[in-house]
């Protein structure tokens, strides 16, 4: 004001030029603000973008999602198959409380309301909502509540759900608009994260179906690969568990091979029929099905209970055609784990079908190797009996013509002996070639000689050395069946009980039939009989041989040699009753 008391000239303009910088000075805050949540949201949809892994996706999605909107807590639940939250990605809560917690939340309360009306929903306190479903223990309070559908296309893949904003306000349009903004940017996000990772579960059950083909065909155990297969389906997909049954040409499931949480219920499991079994399931389903809980499905009734107790999301596929089934393949989660959902599982029925066409190459491929194999012992058959025995039969008979011009008497006997001999040789050989025409034959026991070889080579894992064999005579022939069986199980309990008490380092079996005998040997070079040792065993071999007519001695080698003798024989021919 001037002296005199009046007001002084300017002051009003100067007030409102005041307010007017004020207001302005609230309008560039205002703009600067936009202009950073604008640059924030921005960078988020940059960040998000960026990544091709699904979880990281999603994870980074959420952070994201509270950052822009100054919320407290926020979380990302993922919508199943059967319209329930099948994933729950939380943040802000500890990992300590969310174990204080428990079990995620399936989609009750203000979740589900979203799940059954995908649009955006925006509440001052979450309380006051007639679907308000209550916090369990623990949990920490909550009020202001913000959530927007995440879109994949046309389907809502998921919900974004945000509480809490920070200084006690509530979300308002422009939280909502933001957050749109963002779940529109996830939604081409999450499907490029699902192609890529589609792409990707195709590209491991392609190699994996290749790896199967190729052990096949280059000769690998078939168990062997099969329990490959189940290995390699379980890790591509997940599973806690995988079980692959044969399928018998009368539909029963045996020789089951399991892999991974309580395998050992599965193992060594023979059912008459396909019947009460998820196999039966899936040949219902063209060759797939995938079940939500197998524990409780009522399709699932054969040993179900000590089964599949702990388990529920399942699948099974069939292994081949109706009318050439192979096996079945069954891939389980645990409890409380996801679905098995439809990209994991698209690829399977492919991949049974390749591992059964691989296992079918790989018995023609058997088949044409015994085809080779046989050819070549009829080869070897023609070959022994065109050249060898006539040549041999040729030879005795110059010999023998020969014994009119010899008058030493020593000469004339020498002669003889070799006559015999050269007609002992010619019965081997034709033996042999009996033994090359029969062996392997479809249908047929395998002779005396093979079941020896494999009952010595059994022997000899408990020996810790591989023992000598010897066998003289037609013993493919000469030996009947009966006598053939009490043989290997003389010659198997004399070499266990060589393993057992022996101690020994060396040890020859030998088995020779000849003069209407068959006699079985077996030496060792161990500790010898013990004085007044339990004798059980022996005692049966006596008694196999008493029964058929023969004996048994059981002797120390001598001063000289260590180790014990075991000789076993009964005659060729039926005893006199």
């Amino acid at each position: 004001m001037c002296a005199d008391g009046r007001p002084a000239q300017g002051g009003m303009p100067r007030l409102r030029l005041d307010e007017l910088l004020d207001e302005l000075q609230v309008r560039i805050d205002e703009v600067r603000g936009t202009r950073d949540r604008l640059n924030g949201l921005l960078e988020a949809v940059m960040s998000v973008g960026r990544e091709l892994d699904l979880p990281q996706v999603l994870r980074r999605i959420v952070e994201a999602a509270v950052v822009l909107v100054d919320a407290e807590y926020g979380a990302l639940g993922v919508i199943g198959d059967d319209h329930k939250l099948a994933e729950f990605l939380p943040v802000g809560i500890t990992d300590d409380l969310r174990a204080q917690i428990g079990d995620l939340p399936s989609g009750h309360g203000i979740l589900g309301e979203l799940i059954r009306h995908p649009e955006p929903l925006r509440l001052s306190e979450l309380s006051e909502h007639p679907a308000s479903y209550g916090f369990p223990a623990h949990h920490p309070p909550m009020h202001s509540f913000l959530g927007v559908p995440i879109r994949v296309r046309e389907d809502v893949f998921g919900n974004l759900y945000l509480t809490e904003k920070r200084g006690g306000a509530e979300f308002d349009a422009e939280d909502e608009a933001v957050l749109s903004t963002l779940a529109i940017a996830a939604g081409i996000a999450i499907e490029n994260a699902r192609l890529f990772e589609e792409v990707r579960l195709r590209e491991r059950w392609l190699e994996a179906s290749s790896d199967i083909t190729s052990s096949l065909l280059s000769g690998a155990p078939e168990d062997e690969v099969l329990a490959g297969m189940v290995e390699r389906a379980k890790d591509i997909t997940s599973a806690d568990i995988g079980v692959f049954y044969r399928v018998g040409p009368a539909g029963e499931l045996r020789g089951s091979i399991a892999l991974g949480y309580a395998a050992e219920a599965h193992r060594g499991i023979v059912l008459p029929s396909t019947t009460g079994t998820l196999a039966e399931a899936a040949l219902a389903r063209d060759g797939l099905v995938v079940v939500t809980d197998v524990e409780s499905d009522p399709r699932v009734t054969v040993l179900q209970p000590e089964r599949w107790t702990g388990f529920g999301p399942a699948v099974a596929v069939t292994v081949g055609t109706k009318e050439r089934l192979s096996g079945i393949l069954m891939l389980a989660r645990r409890h409380g784990r996801g679905v098995f959902a439809t990209a994991e599982v698209a690829s399977l029925p492919g991949f049974a079908n390749q591992a059964a066409l691989a296992l079918e190459l790989g018995e023609r491929r058997r088949d044409a190797e015994q085809v080779v194999m046989l050819e070549d012992h009829d080869r070897i058959a023609r070959d022994l009996h065109d050249l060898a025995i006539q040549r041999l039969f040729a030879t005795g008979m110059t010999l023998q013509s020969a014994q009119r011009f010899v008058d030493h008497p020593e000469a004339t006997d020498r002669l003889a002996r070799a006559v015999d001999d050269l007609d002992a040789t010619i019965k081997i050989i034709r033996s042999t070639i009996f033994g090359l025409r029969d062996r392997d034959a479809v249908g047929r026991a395998p002779k005396l000689r093979s079941r020896t070889v494999q009952a010595v080579d059994a022997a000899a894992e408990g020996l810790g050395f591989a023992p000598a064999l010897r066998m003289e005579g037609l013993i493919d022939t000469d030996v009947p069946a009966a006598v053939a069986d009490e043989v290997l199980a003389v010659l198997g309990e004399a070499l266990t009980n060589v393993a057992r008490h022996a101690k020994a380092t060396r040890a020859e079996a030998s088995i020779v039939a000849e003069g209407g005998v068959v006699t079985v040997t077996v030496t060792d070079n161990g500790v010898g009989l013990p004085e007044g040792g339990r004798r059980g065993g022996l005692r049966n071999l006596t008694e196999r041989a008493e029964r058929l007519g023969g004996r048994m001695e059981v002797t120390s080698r001598g001063a000289d040699e260590r180790g014990t003798r075991l000789q076993w024989w009964v005659p060729l021919a039926s005893p006199p009753p």
